[in-house]
């Protein structure tokens, strides 16, 4: 194995300075919906539920400023039912600034448990109780945006899942401008892949947002810009002095679609340098990363890196490689 990359996957985690303080939202737990951390609220006119989340995980504090922030602000929709909602509580409980990469989730990752055979199940743990709590809210949505952010360097992005309507939605949004179509990951599914979201059947449509790194003051801004875009698309909220501007001139969108998600087959998978999320690598068959023995190699030119994931491990989601629209 090159030096190189045995050092990307030997080395400790770098120290990741924490420019944000998490929010206090000990006065949102109650909320009024009867499941703690999510208020709604309805408008004079009827129309569609909108539900925005945070803390999906417990350690990506940007989205619960945003909607501490939206909360304390009073922002009440024009219409239809508005939905904040503080995710995984237990997690987020566990946040320390000093270890920050530790409260991600108590016992899995509950990104990963949203599949109906897994909910309906026998299986227990924090996440999947949480999850089987806020079910019947989820699936009473019409649409859904889930806040997330990165830990490794990486532009922002939104994923829209695999269908046209969470393409549209996402374009529609405008920020962050660049838009990953994908179908997941193998070791479970996200909250915008449960059914109700996915079946071509339905309408309901949900996307979710990589705003930036976890700890950094931007991460927010880029947070409350789409959060603001999808108010004013749905028709919720125009011009609310909690809402951002939109950006000016607006971001030109582009649309990557996932065609390859490299899932970790050994404990040996290392990148052959610390590629930074967003990057496009011009060259088919180029060598980006080892597992074990295997090549990881760009399938075509022009191979948009999504979220690589510079310290993996065995049987999780590395990298994702997508070609962009148009290129």
């Amino acid at each position: 194995m090159r030096s190189g990359m045995s050092a990307i996957r030997d080395t400790p985690l770098p120290h990741f300075e924490v420019q944000l303080r998490a929010p206090d939202i000990a006065r949102w737990l109650a909320g009024n919906t009867g499941i703690p951390g999510f208020t709604s609220f309805t408008g004079p006119v009827a129309g569609p539920h909108v539900m925005v989340l945070a803390l999906t995980h417990g350690n990506e504090i940007a989205g619960a400023i945003a909607l501490d922030r939206l909360l304390a602000a009073g922002l009440r929709p024009l219409w239809g039912r508005l939905t904040f909602g503080f995710v995984n509580l237990a997690a987020f409980a566990r946040f320390d600034p000093d270890q920050p990469t530790t409260s991600r989730f108590v016992d899995e990752d509950m990104n990963r448990v949203w599949d109906a055979a897994l909910l309906d199940g026998s299986l227990r743990s924090v996440e999947l109780a949480r999850a089987r709590q806020i079910r019947a809210l989820v699936e009473s949505t019409d649409v859904l945006l889930d806040i997330h952010s990165m830990l490794w360097p990486s532009d922002p992005l939104i994923l829209c899942g695999p269908t046209a309507r969470g393409q549209a939605l996402a374009q529609a949004v405008g920020m962050p401008g660049l838009m990953v179509a994908d179908a997941g990951h193998v070791n479970g599914r996200r909250i915008i892949d449960h059914p109700r979201f996915t079946d071509p059947a339905r309408l309901p449509v949900g996307i979710l947002v990589e705003a930036g790194q976890h700890w950094l003051a931007g991460t927010v801004d880029t947070v409350l810009g789409c959060i603001a875009g999808l108010l004013r698309h749905t028709g919720m909220a125009t011009d609310h002095p909690a809402l951002p501007a939109p950006p000016s001139p607006a971001p030109t969108p582009r649309l990557a679609e996932v065609t390859t998600t490299v899932t970790a087959a050994t404990a040996g998978f290392a990148f052959v340098e610390p590629w930074r999320g967003g990057t496009v690598v011009a060259r088919r068959n180029t060598l980006i990363a080892m597992d074990g023995n295997a090549e990881i190699r760009t399938p075509y030119d022009n191979c948009l890196l999504v979220m690589p994931s510079l310290r993996t491990s065995r049987g999780h989601t590395a990298v994702r490689l997508a070609r962009v629209r148009g290129v």
